[in-house]
C-alpha cells in the first residue's frame, strides 16, 4: 500500500515548468532514486513531498499517522549547540509535550499530553537520543561548531533518524563523507525499515541502495525498477525509441507543411479535417519538450611540459604530534591520472600541497618537472565572486576566450556550459550548488595548464555532466590529481590511486577503487600467512569462474583464524605420490624464477625510455606480466594443494 501519492503536481519558475501534471506514490519499504539535471527541480519536489512546500497544483496524499523526516543537502545548527541538544530536536514536540505535562498547568489537558506522549514514545526520549547517537558513533558532548562536514551530516541523520520515521527525504546524503562514511551510510538505509526518497549522482551509492529509480526528466517523473545499473541500461532503449517516434511526428509535420503551402490545390480542396489536423500537429510539436542538449567540455592546453611532474623520495610532514605523511616515496609522470583516498583529515591536500611544490616538507626531498601549468578546483568554492555576473567571472574585462589558439564568444561559451544568453548577466549567487560546480569548471578549463588538480569536482554535478567530465579527463594529455569520495567516477578515470593508510603511511596502488580494495585485500592475506591468501588473489584475477582447479571457498578477511580455516575446502590427507613429491619440490624454483622475470618486466615498464625505443613491444610484455601473473597464481594455488595433503 502507498505511503504517500503525489497527483497532478504542477510546479513553475518563471516560463520553465519543473513539475509538468506529474505523478508519483511510495510504497511501504522502497528506496527510491531521484536523479535528473541540475535545475530540473528534484530538491524542490523533494520538499513538496516531506510537506515543506506546496506544489503551484496538484494534490499530495499521506496515510493517516506516517511520520516523515527530510535532511537536507546543507544542514543548519545552532553553532553553540552540542551534539546530545541538536539531535534531541527531532523530538521536539515529545520533548515539549512532556515538560508540559510535568509543570501540571492550569487548564492543561493532562489526559491529551499524555495519550500523545505515550503514542510517541516519549516517556523516555533521552534513551531514544542515546540510543541512535551510540549507532550512529557520535559524541553527544561535542559542540557543533568544531565537528567536520562529514559528522553534521551524521548529526542530521541522526536528528532525522530519533524520530524513528516511517518516510525518510534526503538531498545528496553523501556530500562530505568520505568512502568509510559512505559505505557506513549504505549500511545504514539498506536497514533503515521505512521508506526512503533520496537525491544523489553517486552512481555506487544508488546501485548499492536503491530499489528504484525516479527520474525527473522535462516536467515529467519516469520510473524505473531495479537500481542505477538498470536504469541506464532501460533509459538508453527509452530515448532511442523516443528520437524515432518524434523522427516519424516531424516528417508528418513536414509533409503537411508542404501540403498547406502548396496553395492553389490546398485552397481549392478545402480539407477541413486535414487543416485541423495540421494545426493539432503544430500545437503538439510545441508543446514537446526535448532532450535537454548536453554540456559541451574542452580543456585549454598548455605547454606540454616534462616527462617527470614530481619525484619525492622518503618525503615526511608532523603536524604537532601526528603524520600527516611518513617516508612517502614516489613519482608521478606526463600523463598520470592520480586519485587521492583516505578520510577526511587523512592530509590528501598536504601531500597534494608538496608534490606540486607549494608547502615543504619537514625532511625528504621533493624535485617538481619543468614548465607546470596548474589549473585548480577547490570543493569550498572559495574563488566564486558571488556578486560578479556569469560573463564578468569567466572573462573580466574581455567579451572573448582563447582555447587551444581558437577566439570563443564568452556567450557562446556559457551556452555550451548549459547557461543560456539571458543568464549571462545574472550575478553568480542566483545560481544553484550544481551549476556553480558547472561554472567554476567552465573557468577552470578557460585557463592554459598541463596539470589539473580536482577537489572533489563531482559534488552536485548531475549524472550527464559527470560522464562527459569523465571522457575528458580520460582523454587530457595533461596531469591529472583528482581528490574524490565518488568510487565509480575514479574507477572511470584514474590510472593509479595513493591511499592514506593511517599513522601518515600512504602507498600508491595501480587502478581505481576497486583495484585498491583487490590488492589491499590481497596485500593482508599474504602478509598475514593466511590460509587461502592464494585462493584471493586468483578470484580476483578471475573472478568466480570455475575451472580443472582444486575448489576454494574464500572466508571473509575478518573471520578469525583456526586451525583448519573456514572456507577451504579440505581434502583427507594422504601420502603424495613420487610424481607429486617431486612437483612439489619444484615449485619454489619455478614460482621464484616467474616472479624474477615479472619484477624485471615491470622494471622496464616503468622506464618511460622503453615507450620511445621499444614502443612495438610494450603491449607484449604488458601481455606477459599478466600471463605470469596468472601463472603464479596457478603454482600457488598448487602449492598449498600439494603442501596439505
Amino acid at each position: 500500500m502507498a505511503v504517500l501519492t503525489l497527483s497532478n503536481a504542477c510546479l513553475a519558475y518563471g516560463h520553465v515548468a519543473l513539475l509538468d501534471h506529474t505523478a508519483f506514490s511510495l510504497e511501504t519499504g522502497e528506496r527510491v532514486g531521484l536523479i535528473g539535471r541540475n535545475g530540473t527541480g528534484k530538491s524542490s519536489l523533494l520538499k513538496i513531498m516531506a510537506g515543506l512546500e506546496k506544489p503551484d497544483d496538484g494534490q499530495l496524499q499521506v496515510q493517516n499517522g506516517i511520520e516523515v523526516a527530510y535532511v537536507p543537502q546543507e544542514p543548519t545548527f545552532t553553532s553553540e549547540a552540542t551534539v546530545f541538544s541538536t539531535v534531541s530536536e527531532g523530538l521536539a514536540e515529545v520533548k515539549a509535550a512532556r515538560e508540559r505535562f510535568e509543570a501540571h498547568a492550569e487548564g492543561e489537558d493532562l489526559d491529551a499530553l499524555m495519550t500523545f506522549i505515550e503514542s510517541r514514545n516519549g516517556w523516555n526520549w533521552e534513551q531514544r537520543v542515546d540510543e541512535t547517537l551510540q549507532r550512529l558513533h557520535l559524541d553527544p558532548d561535542l559542540a557543533i561548531s568544531g565537528l567536520s562536514g562529514g559528522t553534521k551530516k551524521r548529526v542530521a541523520l541522526a536528528r532525522a533518524l530519533v524520530a524513528s520515521p516511517d518516510v525518510l527525504f534526503l538531498d545528496e546524503p553523501t556530500n562530505h563523507l568520505d568512502l568509510d562514511a559512505i559505505t557506513w551510510l549504505e549500511e545504514l538505509l539498506v536497514a533503515f525499515k521505512g521508506a526512503i526518497v533520496l537525491i544523489s549522482h553517486d552512481r555506487a551509492f544508488l546501485d548499492n541502495v536503491c530499489t528504484r529509480i525516479v527520474e525527473l526528466d522535462r516536467g515529467q517523473l519516469r520510473t524505473y525498477p531495479g537500481n542505477f545499473t538498470a536504469y541506464e541500461g532501460l533509459k538508453a532503449q527509452q530515448l532511442a525509441d523516443e528520437a524515432v517516434t518524434n523522427a516519424k511526428f516531424d516528417k508528418v509535420l513536414a509533409q503537411e507543411e508542404v501540403w498547406i503551402r502548396k496553395g492553389v490545390e490546398a485552397r481549392r480542396t478545402r480539407s477541413v479535417a486535414r487543416i485541423k489536423r495540421l494545426e493539432d500537429l503544430r500545437s503538439a510539436r510545441s508543446s514537446r519538450r526535448d532532450v535537454v542538449g548536453r554540456v559541451k567540455l574542452e580543456v585549454s592546453q598548455g605547454d606540454r611540459g616534462g616527462k617527470i611532474v614530481a619525484e619525492l623520495e622518503d618525503v615526511s610532514k608532523r603536524y604537532g604530534n601526528r603524520d600527516i605523511v611518513k617516508n612517502f616515496t614516489g613519482t608521478i609522470l606526463r600523463g598520470d591520472k592520480v586519485g587521492l583516498v583516505g578520510s577526511n583529515g587523512a592530509g590528501k591536500t598536504t601531500l597534494l600541497k608538496m608534490i606540486l611544490g607549494e608547502l615543504q616538507p619537514d625532511s625528504g626531498t621533493v624535485k617538481q618537472g619543468a614548465n607546470l601549468g596548474v589549473a585548480y578546483f577547490d570543493q569550498m568554492r572559495d574563488h566564486l565572486d558571488l556578486n560578479a555576473t556569469l560573463a564578468d567571472f569567466i572573462s573580466p574585462g574581455s567579451e572573448w576566450i582563447e582555447i587551444n589558439g581558437a577566439r570563443k564568444h564568452v556567450m557562446g561559451y556559457l551556452q555550451d556550459f548549459l547557461f543560456s544568453p539571458a543568464r549571462a548577466n545574472s550575478p553568480v549567487r542566483t545560481l544553484s550548488g550544481g551549476e556553480r560546480n558547472r561554472l567554476l569548471l567552465a573557468r577552470l578549463f578557460a585557463k592554459p595548464s598541463n596539470v589539473l588538480v580536482l577537489d572533489e569536482p563531482t559534488n552536485d554535478l548531475d549524472i550527464d555532466t559527470l560522464d562527459l567530465l569523465e571522457d575528458l579527463l580520460a582523454d587530457y594529455p595533461g596531469t591529472v590529481f583528482l581528490v574524490s569520495h565518488d568510487r565509480r567516477f575514479l574507477d572511470n578515470v584514474v590510472t593509479s590511486t595513493l591511499v592514506a593508510e593511517g599513522e601518515g603511511r600512504w602507498r600508491e596502488y595501480e587502478g581505481g577503487v576497486e583495484d585498491w580494495l583487490i590488492q589491499s585485500r590481497r596485500a593482508k592475506a599474504l602478509a598475514a600467512g593466511k590460509p587461502g591468501a592464494s585462493a584471493i588473489a586468483s578470484a580476483t584475477k578471475q573472478g568466480t569462474a570455475a575451472d580443472s582447479r582444486t575448489p576454494v571457498s574464500v572466508a571473509a578477511d575478518t573471520a578469525p583464524a583456526a586451525p583448519a580455516v573456514a572456507g577451504v575446502v579440505v581434502q583427507p590427507k594422504r601420502t603424495l605420490s613420487h610424481k607429486e613429491q617431486r612437483e612439489l619440490d619444484e615449485l619454489p624454483a619455478r614460482i621464484e624464477a616467474l616472479e624474477t622475470e615479472q619484477a624485471e618486466l615491470n622494471k622496464q615498464l616503468a622506464d618511460p625510455e622503453v615507450y620511445s625505443k621499444e614502443g612495438g613491444n610494450v603491449a607484449a610484455m604488458h601481455a606477459r606480466v599478466e600471463a605470469i601473473d596468472e601463472e603464479l597464481m596457478g603454482l600457488l594455488e598448487r602449492w598449498e594443494t600439494l603442501g596439505g595433503r
